[in-house]
């Protein structure tokens, strides 16, 4: 197999979330067999001593046959997340580069200053419906 095969079979369906110095990404890829399967990655970006930065990955392959239990077993357990603790963040130390970045730019001209911690529930609402 070539690279543009490759480059092709991965850029079937894709959707990005960005959250702070996470991002994770949503990608349909086929099988040899030309089937459909998601895979869930999450970046995370490191800043080093010298100011660079590096990042680690993890990703992670759902495939059809475990769509339905995956998709309600993940409702059930945001919606308890929620119901037990609400939908603000919790934390000693919160992030604090923490900043969801938005694709219009009216979202994105908000003030900084506004609450952080409310834009995590981004991560409740995640609708496989739409990938």
């Amino acid at each position: 197999m070539n690279n543009n095969d490759m480059m092709e079979r991965e850029e079937i369906f894709s959707k990005v979330l960005r959250a702070g110095r996470r991002t994770y990404f949503f990608d349909v890829r086929a099988t040899k067999a030309d089937d459909y399967y998601l895979t869930i990655t999450e970046s995370k970006k490191f800043t080093n001593e010298d100011g660079s930065f590096h990042y680690k990955k993890h990703k992670i392959y759902i495939y059809k046959e475990d769509f339905s239990e995956f998709r309600s077993i993940l409702a059930e357990m945001t919606d308890y997340i929620i119901e037990q603790k609400g939908d603000e963040v919790i934390s000693e130390r919160h992030q604090k580069d923490f900043k969801k970045e938005y694709n219009n730019d009216y979202e994105s001209a908000k003030s900084e200053t506004e609450d952080t911690l409310k834009t995590t529930e981004s991560f409740t609402d995640v609708n496989f419906d739409d990938i």
